[in-house]
């Protein structure tokens, strides 16, 4: 199995040494956390004293590395990849894709390079909070652009199933305009909501109860963490803030004009049951031929339809679809 360099050992990069560990890889890591390296090491799993090490060994191994740190800290870590492992396989967990492939493109040109986002995770941080089982059955993005290669878009989807998640195909585009609305709005959502029903004072907030309990629980993620994917995604996002507000401008306008909110609840209530529609649907198997030249047109096809490549059979990606 090919080894794995995870650089960044926060939630989302250490659950991915864990995982790697687990399928039976050989895995090691670095983070410039102390406390997340202490941690890493006391639990037993292989940590470096420098990003060179790691990333040296990993060129010296030929290991998959995998970038597991924010935004704003991904141009520092590929100006290490650039210097001491050039034509690395390398991947990301990063929540946004376009701004890391573009960093990708400018810094590290000869990387052999798939994007990828695990879309899993919880609103406490670091290695104290991962689990080796964090992405079992969660849908784990893998990029695939016109300019991606095969080969290291099946090392990162091999990685991705080891690791326990399901693989969806599709490009950066398309992946940073959905998270933008189901991951990075309602981090935006929370933060409002946390806010407004904090200005109601201490009664509103004793009253509270499982609505806004729930509603407000991304906002207790540590801010820098929001800040760096919500403002690396800026032009979805502000498309996905756009359409919200529009709603809630309708919602405001309804309720001041005839005292009716139906045309607001009704919605969301539809879209509610799309979704679990969608997660209960029964699902077929579709069989990719990955040695065919429209292999990507049928992988970005599946993903747009909602499926996941759950295996490969050789030179056949298995993965199912809704309907």
């Amino acid at each position: 199995m090919r080894a794995v360099c995870v650089v960044g050992l926060g939630l989302i990069g250490g659950s991915v040494l864990r995982a790697a560990v687990r399928a039976g890889r050989p895995a090691w890591g670095f983070t410039s956390s102390t406390s997340d390296s202490e941690a890493a090491r006391a639990a037993g799993f292989d940590v470096r004293s420098t990003v060179d090490e790691a990333v040296g060994e990993a060129a010296a191994r030929e290991a998959l590395v995998v970038v597991a740190v924010p935004l704003p800290a991904v141009d520092e870590v590929l100006r290490t990849v650039a210097s001491l492992a050039p034509s690395c396989l390398l991947t990301d967990v990063v929540s946004v894709k376009q701004p890391v492939a573009e960093a990708v493109a400018r810094l590290v040109p000869g990387a052999r390079y798939a994007g990828g986002h695990p879309m899993q995770g919880r609103s406490e941080s670091g290695w104290v909070s991962g689990s080796e089982t964090l992405f079992d059955g969660a849908a784990w993005v893998v990029v695939a652009d016109e300019d991606t290669d095969l080969g290291p878009w099946r090392e990162a989807a091999e990685l991705a199933l080891d690791c326990g998640a399901h693989v969806v195909p599709t490009t950066a585009g398309e992946h940073d305009a959905a998270v933008a609305r189901v991951s990075h709005l309602p981090h935006v959502l929370a933060a409002v909501l946390a806010a407004t029903g904090a200005d109601g004072g201490p009664l509103a907030l004793a009253l509270a109860a499982g609505s806004f309990t729930d509603g407000t629980r991304v906002a207790g993620t540590r801010a820098d963490l929001v800040l760096a994917m919500c403002e690396g995604n800026r032009p979805a996002l502000l498309d996905a803030v756009d359409d919200a507000l529009g709603r809630l401008g309708a919602a405001r306008g309804a309720l001041a004009s005839t005292g009716g909110l139906a045309a607001t609840i009704r919605a969301g209530n539809a879209g509610r049951a799309e979704l679990m529609g969608l997660r209960s649907a029964e699902r077929g198997e579709v069989r990719v031929d990955l040695t065919d030249p429209e292999a990507f047109d049928d992988l970005r096809s599946l993903g747009a339809g909602g499926g996941r490549v759950l295996r490969f059979d050789g030179t056949v990606a298995i993965a199912d679809l809704p309907g």
